[in-house]
C-alpha cells in the first residue's frame, strides 16, 4: 500500500478526517480538486453548531446533548436517521473543544441562537471560515498529512467489494481505506435534477449556487459505481432572493410585506432564513412579491443597511438600489395598489384588503396573523412597489452516500463497502428537510470528518475491511 488512508477533498470534512487519521498514526494522503484548500467551509462564516460546550458554560447557557437531539429530530420530523443525529449531537461539544485546542477562537460574544434553534448553539469563530480552514490544515500537516491540490479523482480502485485506493492522473494510488469528503453537488446540474430538483424549479434566470465550484458530486458518482446507496433525496436549503439579485437576501427589513398572487400574506417576512425559503417555496404555484410604498423605499438608506454583495456592493433593499432596478425594468411601480395589482397579476381586491389589515396592525404595533417582530410600517403612500422574490439560491446540498454512525459507506443492499468512509455533504442522513440554523452544515462536516478519519485509521490498522 502507498498510504494507510487517502482522503478525497480538502474542505472542513476532509481536513478533519486527515487530521484525525494522522493523529491515530496512519500515513495520510489528502487530494483536493481545487487549487487551494477550504471548499465551501472557507466560504462560510465558520459558525459551529454544538451543545454542552465550554463557551455555553461561560455564557451560563444551560444545554444538553439530549435537548439538542430532541430539537433536531422534531424540527426534521424524524426524517433523519436517529443514530446519526445522536452521534452528531453527542460529538458536537467534544469536537468544538478539539477545534479550540487546535487554535480556533470561539469568543463568548459569538454565541447566539441561530436559525430556528431553541437556545444558543451557534458558535461564531473569530476569522470566519478561512480561520477555521487554516487551523484544520495546520493540524493535518502537523500530524504528517501529505496534501496535494489540483488533483481531481474520478474513480475508486476496488477489489471485489473492498476499496483499495483511487485512480488519479492515470495511475492508481493504493490505500487501506479511503474517505470521501468531496462536498456536495451544487455545481452539477445533472445530479441536482436527480436528487434536488427544487433547486432548478425556477429556471436558469433564478437558479444560483453560491458554494464551492468544485462541489460536483464526484464522491457520490464514483461511489455509486461500486453500488453505494444515496439517501436524502430532495433535501436541501433554498434561500430566497429578489428578482434582480444573484445573492441570497434572507435578511430583509421588517417593514417589507410579502404577498402571493392571490393577494394574501403567508409568513412573517423576517422569519429565520432556515425556514423562510421553504415558506416562499411553498408558494411555487403562485408568484411571490415584496410590497412597499415610497415612504419605505425612500427611507431605506444604503449606507446603514446590510449589503448583499451584488457585485458592486449594493444593498438589495436600499433606496437607490430599488430605484435603479425599477429603471432597469426589474421592479414594478404604480401610483395605486389597484394599478400595482394589475401590473403584477395579483388579485386586486384581496391585495387591498390584505394591506388594509396590515396597515391597521402597523398602527397598533402588532401583527395579528404572523406575529412579525420588529418595525411595522403602513403601506399607504404611493407610488407603490412590487419586487418578485423566489426561493432559488442555495449553498449546499443534503443528499449523499448512506453512512452509519462510524461513517462507513453502505451499498444498496445495506452491506458495508469495505474500506470506504464518507463525511460532510458527500454523506447523507444527518441533514434533513430542515436546516436548524447557522453552523449546522459546518459542524456536520467536521464532526463526521473526524469520525470518518478515526474509523478509516482503525480499519487500516486492523486490516479489516469493515472495522470501524
Amino acid at each position: 500500500m502507498d498510504y494507510d488512508v487517502i482522503v478525497l477533498g480538502g474542505g472542513g470534512a476532509g481536513l478533519a478526517a486527515a487530521a484525525e487519521a494522522g493523529a491515530q498514526g496512519s500515513s495520510v494522503l489528502l487530494l483536493e480538486a481545487a487549487g487551494e484548500l477550504g471548499g465551501s467551509t472557507r466560504m462560510s462564516a465558520g459558525v459551529f453548531y454544538a451543545a454542552e460546550t465550554s463557551v455555553q458554560r461561560s455564557a451560563e447557557v444551560i444545554d444538553s446533548v439530549e435537548r439538542m437531539f430532541t430539537h433536531y429530530m422534531a424540527l426534521n420530523q424524524w426524517f433523519v436517521e436517529p443514530a446519526l443525529a445522536m452521534r452528531f449531537c453527542a460529538e458536537s461539544g467534544p469536537t468544538l473543544e478539539w477545534l479550540i485546542k487546535a487554535g480556533v477562537d470561539y469568543p463568548t460574544e459569538g454565541l447566539y441562537q441561530s436559525g430556528v434553534d431553541d437556545t444558543r448553539r451557534g458558535h461564531q469563530c473569530t476569522g470566519g471560515g478561512a480561520a477555521l480552514v487554516q487551523a484544520l490544515a495546520d493540524r493535518a500537516i502537523e500530524v504528517g498529512t501529505e496534501i496535494r491540490c489540483g488533483v481531481r479523482v474520478r474513480e475508486l480502485a476496488a477489489e471485489g467489494n473492498r476499496v483499495r485506493g483511487v485512480r488519479a492522473d492515470g495511475s492508481v494510488v493504493r490505500a487501506r481505506a479511503v474517505v470521501i469528503a468531496t462536498g456536495g453537488f451544487g455545481a452539477n446540474a445533472d445530479l441536482l435534477r436527480e436528487y434536488f430538483p427544487a433547486a432548478l424549479a425556477h429556471g436558469p434566470r433564478w437558479t444560483n449556487y453560491f458554494g464551492s465550484p468544485t462541489s460536483r458530486g464526484d464522491g457520490i458518482t464514483m461511489a455509486r459505481e461500486l453500488g453505494a446507496q444515496v439517501v436524502g433525496q430532495g433535501y436541501g436549503m433554498l434561500n430566497w432572493t429578489a428578482g434582480f439579485s444573484d445573492e441570497p437576501a434572507d435578511f430583509c427589513p421588517s417593514w417589507i410585506v410579502f404577498v402571493n398572487t392571490s393577494g394574501q400574506r403567508f409568513m412573517a417576512e423576517n422569519a429565520p432564513y432556515a425556514v423562510a425559503g421553504d415558506l416562499i417555496q411553498a408558494q411555487r404555484e403562485s408568484r411571490c412579491f415584496a410590497i412597499m410604498d415610497e415612504a419605505a423605499r425612500a427611507s431605506s438608506a444604503d449606507a446603514n443597511a446590510r449589503r448583499d454583495q451584488l457585485g458592486v456592493g449594493e444593498y438589495t433593499w436600499g433606496a437607490e438600489t430599488i430605484q435603479r432596478q425599477y429603471q432597469a425594468g426589474r421592479v414594478i411601480r404604480a401610483d395605486t395598489l389597484a394599478e400595482l395589482a394589475e401590473l403584477a397579476a395579483i388579485e386586486p381586491n384581496a391585495l387591498q384588503n390584505t394591506m388594509a389589515e396590515y396597515n391597521e396592525d402597523a398602527r397598533n404595533g402588532h401583527d395579528r396573523r404572523y406575529l412579525k417582530a420588529g418595525e411595522l410600517r403602513e403601506v399607504s403612500s404611493g407610488p407603490f412597489y412590487a419586487i418578485e422574490v423566489r426561493a432559488s439560491t442555495f449553498g449546499n446540498t443534503f443528499p449523499g452516500l448512506r453512512i452509519d454512525s462510524d461513517a462507513r459507506v453502505h451499498d444498496e443492499a445495506g452491506a458495508v463497502i469495505g474500506g470506504l468512509f464518507a463525511a460532510g455533504e458527500a454523506a447523507g442522513g444527518v441533514m434533513g428537510p430542515r436546516y436548524v440554523g447557522g453552523g449546522n452544515s459546518i459542524s456536520n462536516a467536521i464532526i463526521f470528518g473526524r469520525i470518518a478519519g478515526a474509523s478509516a485509521a482503525r480499519a487500516a490498522l486492523t486490516g479489516s475491511a469493515t472495522s470501524p
